[in-house]
């Protein structure tokens, strides 16, 4: 609690150039007061899993934006191929509400190490979302959490009703969204972007210098609406990106692609999905697209039924869905039950033929369990890595485990998406973690799973005592240096020392039996664990 209340009062909101914040008026004051009888009156005791107190601590706390400042690399030295960004989002809230607040609720923020010629900087900067600058310029907390405000019906009602008088009363402009852009960054179509699965996309430029600025919103010349997933998916061959948006109304799943020069193309709904399915990535292989159908769902009546806008179909079989992925309607889906298995990070597929010649999908991905864990209790979640192979023509769906590591933010050699790939490298989720607050990695693990035995794991490296960090990137060696075989790169990460506040960006030989770190940067401010990113080398920046 102690360290809360430093972090905080530390806190500081940058405010953009030439805004001001005006004082508050009288309808202001009225909304802070009934806001504040919500809590008071309305809310029941917080649980840990959306206590700010307790979830925004430590290194899940809030830092301030930071302009770009040189960083001295403290070990080693960093790899000519590694000229570009190492550029990682993650949630960071501008402000802290008294209420609940889960954090995966938080405003997005990007954290950029820039790197030329064996130099880096840093910079940390918020994407400027619509609900961001609406909430700065107004200097509070305005629009309602999506997963820490939805505990309980009566107080979600009158949050809900408390920010549509301000809508109506035009304190804030609802059209143009509500997302935070926290979860992850994707590249294509020659543009980068910020994603949360809540709002539509916001591109993002790097300069020169290493500052991130907030283009906009982009809706894909209105092609785009309301969401898409912040997982979509690049082939590195046709360089066309494929996604998709759930929502909890039918159709609950709208499956679409983008082309080469990132041209969003026809929607395909998925009228087979029959209910809700809280689904978060995709996986793809040369032919078809995988979706897959979990037990976690989100529905408007859960709030009256249980209480909470998310809920789990404990008779419900999960299953996996293989469309073609150049599909015009989604006639030509087939579904195939796969019990027990949930999926959130879908790592690789590919397709293959079986002996007989029959046409095989297989589909790589931690299966998390128990699911209905992952928002208030992650410390109680496995993530097992598995292989599953589908036989198309038979349903036959054949499982193994790959892992006995409980691992997840899985990543490959994005050279390899959609074909067959060997390695998987998984974050090491930590063995006793802190009741309800988001996972933490101890370390990074490399998987062979072409291997038959029932531990995959090749390699490891756990970053030290009182050291965690989150998913890692693989950036390949430069082909002047290498055969470019697929592990011959290096792995990229953020990690953090709870006991000195020390954050470094690590250089990892992907090769090497230990994952033998090359290359240790010692960052200006700490950087939040966060959540997804993505390396853009310098010939793609321009």
């Amino acid at each position: 609690m102690k360290e809360y209340v430093q972090l905080t009062r530390s806190f500081e909101v940058v405010t953009p150039p030439n805004s001001s914040r005006n004082s508050p008026s009288f309808l202001d004051k009225v909304f802070t007061t009934l806001d504040k009888a919500i809590i008071k009156f309305l809310d029941p005791p917080l649980h840990p899993s959306v206590d700010p107190c307790y979830t925004l601590t430590d290194n899940f706390a809030p830092v301030d934006e930071l302009s770009p400042t040189e960083c001295e690399v403290i070990y080693g030295s960093l790899p000519r191929c590694l000229d570009g960004v190492y550029i990682h989002n993650g949630p960071n809230p501008q402000f802290i509400p008294n209420g609940p607040q889960h954090y995966l609720d938080g405003d997005g923020m990007a954290h950029c190490v820039r790197i030329s010629r064996g130099r880096a900087s840093f910079c940390s900067r918020y994407v400027k979302t619509n609900k961001y600058l609406f909430e700065n310029q107004a200097g509070s907390f305005i629009v309602p959490n999506v997963i820490g405000g939805m505990k309980g019906f009566g107080p979600f009602v009158a949050r809900v009703a408390l920010f549509y008088a301000r809508v109506m009363l035009g304190q804030y402009d609802i059209g143009k969204g509500i997302g935070v852009a926290n979860t992850n960054l994707a590249f294509f179509g020659g543009r980068l972007y910020a994603l949360c699965e809540s709002d539509l996309p916001y591109e993002l430029r790097v300069k020169e210098n290493g500052d991130i600025i907030t283009v906009g919103q982009h809706d894909f010349k209105g092609k785009l609406s309301m969401n898409m997933t912040a997982h979509p998916k690049v082939d590195p061959d046709t360089k066309e990106a494929f996604a998709f948006r759930y929502w909890a109304t039918y159709p609950y799943i709208t499956y679409f692609r983008f082309d080469e020069s990132g041209k969003k193309q026809t929607d395909v709904p998925i009228f087979s999905m029959k209910g809700p399915s809280l689904t978060h990535d995709l996986a793809i292989t040369q032919k078809y697209a995988i979706i897959c159908d979990i037990q976690l769902g989100a529905h408007p009546m859960n709030l009256i039924y249980t209480g909470s806008l998310l809920s789990v179909d404990k008779a419900k079989v999960p299953r996996i869905g293989v469309l073609p992925r150049y599909a015009g309607d989604e006639s030509e889906i087939k579904w195939f039950d796969a019990p027990g298995f949930n999926v959130f990070h879908a790592v690789n597929a590919w397709d293959e033929t079986d002996e007989h010649g029959n046409e095989v999908v297989v589909l790589v991905a931690p299966n998390i369990s128990p699911v209905e864990r992952f928002f208030d209790r992650v410390d109680l979640i496995q993530a097992s890595m598995e292989k599953v192979t589908i036989h198309i023509g038979t349903g036959v769906v054949s499982r193994q485990t790959m892992s006995n590591d409980n691992m997840e933010f899985p990543v490959i050699n994005p050279a390899y998406i959609a074909k067959k790939n060997r390695y998987v490298y998984g974050a090491i989720c930590e063995r006793t973690p802190i009741q309800s607050r988001m996972m933490r990695a101890i370390g990074v693990a490399k998987i062979d799973i072409t291997a038959s035995r029932g531990n995959n794991t090749v390699a490891s490296r756990i970053y030290g005592d009182k050291w965690f960090g989150g998913e890692s990137f693989f950036v390949s060696r430069d082909p002047v240096y290498s055969s470019l075989e697929e592990d011959d790169g290096y792995l990229v990460s953020y990690v953090h020392d709870e006991s000195s506040g020390e954050s470094r960006f690590l250089v990892m030989d992907a090769r090497s039996p230990d994952l033998d770190v090359v290359a240790a940067v010692k960052l200006p401010q700490r950087v939040p664990y966060g959540l997804h990113g993505v390396f853009i080398k310098e010939k793609d920046l321009a």
